[in-house]
């Protein structure tokens, strides 16, 4: 085996970390403080815990959706920059502007008219844990307010995903460290009633995770629009809402898969754990400290992905379509060390971490279960996850979709329905067939990664003016 061909020079981790820390210290904050969070709503009770957790499920379909939006006019705008092209740029930032609105008027709609109806979806008895209606009640407290949220989640994004792809990586990272620092502040006091504050709970912490993204998008949006010669994409962005028509067929060319991709996926997500809680609300409670504790330390993994969409694409952009191909292979063989590295730190956490919530031993038992079978496969996960990205990076979306999205549905959610609905077997066995399931899915990664059909430049269309 030549290692060389997997292990890059020290220029290639400068340029790799540069990217990769920012992002890495923005997600890891957030992670923990939202780990914080998770763990003062458990200290509350069992059924706020999972109320909470259901709704966040949900919500996650959306978050994904902007993600998805975003991250298609993304490609451009890393090819863009890429090729020095500003005004390229500038009219990526502005179809982000355009597509994110529509996706977030159609989300509003969407959990107004059928909130109570998707959150049933995720209610069954089963186990000795949990009352159904009080978990309900709890769910929608927290869904009413957190959709105030939901604007100036979408506005952050398009901001903070347009700096990263322009090579501002600290801007979006120092306002999420406020954004999560308010939000754990704030929860402290709402949630437990401290400082004079009223006992609020679940409700305080919506509140507070409110307030916390509107902070965070306030303080990116001054530093943006402060500093136009850092970020020369914002000159102007608002004086014309003009987006050419040859560039914007082509965004939707290749974005409309990756949207669709992302948000399928995560809804796919939301069908997995709504399969694994036919078992009972303790299933939905366990596997909400599985995932707290699992996100905490993926973020190993996760910043190398977007750190590898990023590079990848200035590389492309720039025309070095080779060392593209070479940095890949690298990128991909430290992402699947950083697996290896959050499969050790979660198993260390799966015996202990679930005794810091106020909830039952079954649930405690559940969780300790499913977060050993999360480490177990944290390195298959990390490789997918950067292997996905890099086909992503040269604008192979159809096929992303595929190999993303299709995959869950055709293969991951399959067999969770079948297990869970047609079986008697564990909960914690049904996750851990599911997660194993994904190996062949690496394998098809691993085919996609090697032909190089992946390595284009999208940018060639014809001249935006």
């Amino acid at each position: 085996m030549n290692l060389k061909k997997y292990i890059g020079n020290r220029a290639f981790y400068k340029s790799l970390l540069a990217v990769m820390l920012p992002i890495l210290v923005q997600n890891g904050i957030t992670n923990f403080i939202s780990l914080l969070d998770n763990v003062m709503v458990g200290q509350v009770g069992t059924e706020q815990m999972s109320g909470v957790s259901i709704v966040n499920q949900l919500l996650f379909v959306f978050y994904l959706c902007i993600f998805g939006a975003i991250s298609g006019a993304g490609l451009f705008s890393a090819q863009f920059f890429g090729k020095g092209d500003h005004e390229g740029v500038r009219h990526t930032f502005r179809f982000k502007l355009y597509s994110s609105l529509v996706l977030y008027a159609l989300a509003m709609g969407i959990f107004l008219a059928l909130g109570e109806p998707l959150i049933e979806l995720y209610l069954h008895e089963g186990g000795e844990t949990g009352d159904i209606a009080l978990t309900m009640r709890y769910a929608k407290e927290y869904l009413a307010i957190s959709l105030i949220g939901l604007l100036p989640y979408t506005v952050t994004q398009i901001y903070a995903g347009t700096l990263r792809e322009t090579g501002h990586t600290v801007p979006p990272m120092l306002a999420g460290i406020l954004g999560v620092l308010v939000n754990l502040s704030l929860n402290y006091v709402l949630i437990f009633g401290k400082l004079g504050a009223p006992t609020l709970g679940v409700e305080g912490a919506a509140i507070a995770t409110v307030i916390a993204r509107f902070a965070e998008g306030i303080a990116l949006i001054l530093w943006t629009h402060a500093h136009p010669q850092k970020c020369e994409f914002i000159k102007g962005v608002y004086r014309s809402w003009r987006v050419p028509s040859a560039l914007m067929k082509q965004i939707l060319r290749t974005g409309t898969p990756l949207l669709l991709n992302e948000t399928v996926w995560a809804a796919g997500q939301a069908v997995l754990l709504q399969c694994y809680s036919v078992r009972g609300i303790a299933v939905v409670s366990a596997m909400n400290i599985t995932n707290t504790i699992f996100n905490t330390f993926s973020v190993l993994f996760m910043a190398v992905g977007s750190a590898v969409a990023i590079l990848l694409g200035h590389q492309l952009g720039a025309g070095r379509r080779q060392q593209a191909r070479e940095d890949a292979t690298k990128m991909i063989a430290f992402s699947l060390l950083m697996g290896c590295l959050t499969a050790g730190l979660v198993a260390i956490c799966a015996s202990f971490f679930p005794n810091l919530y106020n909830t039952t031993d079954e649930v405690r038992r559940l969780a300790t279960q499913l977060t050993l079978v999360a480490a177990l496969t944290a390195p298959l996960h990390a490789y997918l996850h950067s292997t996905y990205f890099t086909i992503r990076s040269g604008g192979k979306t159809l096929i992303t979709f595929l190999f993303d999205s299709g995959y869950v549905w055709a293969v991951s959610v399959v067999i969770a329905f079948t297990l869970s609905n047609f079986t008697a077997i564990p909960a914690v066995t049904v996750y851990l067939i599911c997660q194993l399931a994904d190996l062949l899915k690496a394998l098809l990664g691993t085919l996609l990664v090697r032909s190089g059909t992946w390595a284009n430049d999208i940018t060639k269309i014809p001249k935006h003016g």
